[in-house]
């Protein structure tokens, strides 16, 4: 929970459920969230049945807009599914639940194997380790191939019959998506991680920026980062300390305290 925190605190977008406060006594911690009405995006999936292009395309965008604003802060979600993205009441997305979420700075990669396995890449369903931006982008192909058809790729009764489905990434294309969409779906459902289209990619594909009379796809959010070094270690926020060394990357605490003073 407490890495969660620290993870919301850093987000700041208007389709990532926003943390506005916390409170803590004996027994409990509370978190103060944003309110959102329109429920779930799988109940409003599961009301609707398959969306039109149109309609999924805004969904798809707004998720990506969010997931590229959390990876430029390299942060990776790794539970992207229907149930954690929420809907305000004009219809728009609001990424929630970061629990599974982690850092992951530069090259490095990850090992949690995480996720529900209809949506998760076959490389953490093999138990490798793997760069959490590419098993994000395969889960939002999974979710677009969602919305488009009212069904999922991958699924079976048989938990490990579904998990072999997913490590072979065979599915059936249905023929009523457009090309340029099966194209898409096609580079973001890719069992090889090497191949599999990067978010910059996603963002210039065809489908992605097409569509007549649709508003214009958002432009990314710049980061504002100001970076200042601390005279001494007298100065460090003892609840920033915390919450950085809560993250999981700063491991060593004592070296984090000296990273935050150093001019370097």
């Amino acid at each position: 929970v407490e890495r969660e925190i620290a993870i919301l605190k850093l987000i700041e977008h208007p389709h990532v459920l926003k943390l506005h406060d916390v409170y803590e006594n004996k027994k409990y911690l509370y978190l103060v969230l944003e309110h959102v009405s329109g429920g779930e995006l799988f109940d409003y999936l599961v009301k609707k049945g398959r969306l039109t292009p149109k309609e999924a395309r805004k969904f798809f965008r707004q998720i990506i807009s969010a997931l590229d604003f959390c990876h430029s802060h390299s942060i990776c979600h790794r539970d992207l599914k229907p149930e954690n993205l929420l809907l305000d009441e004009k219809n728009n997305i609001r990424i929630a639940d970061f629990g599974m979420a982690s850092l992951q700075v530069g090259d490095s990669l990850l090992e949690t194997s995480c996720g529900s396995p209809h949506y998760a890449c076959p490389e953490v369903i093999r138990g490798e380790k793997y760069d959490g931006r590419k098993a994000d982008v395969w889960s939002c192909g999974v979710i677009l191939f969602a919305l488009l058809v009212g069904a999922l790729p991958f699924d079976d009764d048989n938990l490990r019959q579904l998990l072999e489905k997913v490590k072979r990434g065979v599915f059936h294309m249905p023929h009523f998506i457009p090309p340029d969409c099966q194209n898409l779906l096609r580079g973001m459902i890719e069992v090889d991680a090497t191949k599999r289209l990067t978010l910059e990619q996603i963002q210039k594909h065809l489908w992605y920026i097409g569509g007549k009379n649709e508003p214009e796809p958002e432009q990314p959010i710049p980061r504002k980062v100001q970076i200042r070094s601390l005279p001494s270690l007298e100065d460090i926020d003892p609840d920033v300390l915390d919450s950085m060394h809560s993250l999981g990357c700063f491991r060593d605490r004592n070296k984090l305290m000296q990273d935050l003073i150093s001019e370097e």
